[in-house]
């Protein structure tokens, strides 16, 4: 028996979010879309709940709020944006790349400026005494 013969008779591997448009018909699809929503709907009440309730211990709301907003991007990417790590995807990565550099960029530019404009900006009550 050949290796050849072995892949065609298995097959490779597929990712979640890595099918292939002509392989995957629509009830497979529909079915990976589900899943995404599902995974997606335990994640957000998860998140709603880790936040109102006194079971977790209160400083580590924050933390746990954050880990599952990750888990939540990360399964938008997968199941939604059909965003892997296959060959097929390497310009889709690129362009989330650049996308989370650019709003990373935004993101501190303006917290940044904030911080400034409320260190540089005239005291009120001096303020107050011009417009007099």
């Amino acid at each position: 028996m050949s290796h050849a013969s072995d892949h065609t008779r298995i097959g490779p591997e597929v990712a979640p979010g890595d099918e292939q448009a002509d392989s995957a018909s629509v009830g497979q699809r529909i079915v990976v879309y589900l899943i995404g929503l599902g995974l997606a709907i335990i994640l957000t009440a998860t998140s709603f709940f880790v936040a109102d309730t006194d079971l977790v211990w209160q400083p580590s709301i924050p933390v746990a709020l954050v880990v599952l907003a990750i888990a939540q991007m990360g399964v938008h990417l997968v199941f939604f944006l059909h965003i892997t790590t296959g060959p097929d995807n390497a310009n889709n990565v690129l362009a989330l790349a650049f996308g989370v550099l650019v709003v990373l960029i935004l993101m501190s530019g303006s917290l940044w400026i904030m911080s400034n404009l409320n260190h540089n900006m005239m005291p009120m009550d001096q303020i107050m005494q011009m417009q007099r």
